[in-house]
């Protein structure tokens, strides 16, 4: 019996996000705004994977995360890793992992919440970062996993 592979190239420079649970490839392709990327960006979703039994991974050519994109994908799926890609050669890797607090990242899921009417820039406290709970700076609610809405 033949094996057979599909090869996706390898990219010069950029960064790849492998380990992603396969039901998040899409939120974390909307969260970091990848649908509207000039360049080069490939994904493969439902591969096999030991760690996860199906997972999906992402490769976005000339592009490397900044510490904002890089907490997102934290709070979406904590068991990614990012490979920074120079010339072909991986120069460096990264799990994410969720801050104890942020701001700027994600909407208070309160309607009621300050953030949600004036000009104030959403803070959140991370309570729980395995089934993901937040707490609002200015009104305390809890915005969790199932509601979160990010800016």
């Amino acid at each position: 019996m033949k094996t057979k592979e599909l090869v996706v190239s390898a990219i010069e420079n950029g960064t790849v996000i492998d380990h992603i649970p396969s039901d998040k490839l899409f939120q974390v392709i909307k969260i970091l705004n990848l649908e509207s990327c000039t360049d080069q960006v490939l994904f493969g979703n439902n591969l096999e994977s030991q760690k996860l039994g199906k997972k999906a991974i992402i490769k976005v050519q000339n592009k490397f995360f900044e510490t904002d994109d890089i907490n997102k994908i934290a709070i979406v799926c904590p068991t990614a890793t990012l490979t920074i890609i120079k010339d072909y050669e991986v120069v460096g890797k990264r799990v994410p992992s969720l801050p104890t607090e942020f701001e700027g990242i994600v909407k208070c899921y309160n309607p009621k919440c300050i953030t949600n009417h004036e000009q104030v820039t959403p803070k959140f406290r991370v309570l729980d970062s395995r089934e993901i709970k937040l707490q609002c700076h200015y009104c305390q609610k809890i915005t969790k996993e199932e509601t979160l809405n990010f800016l």
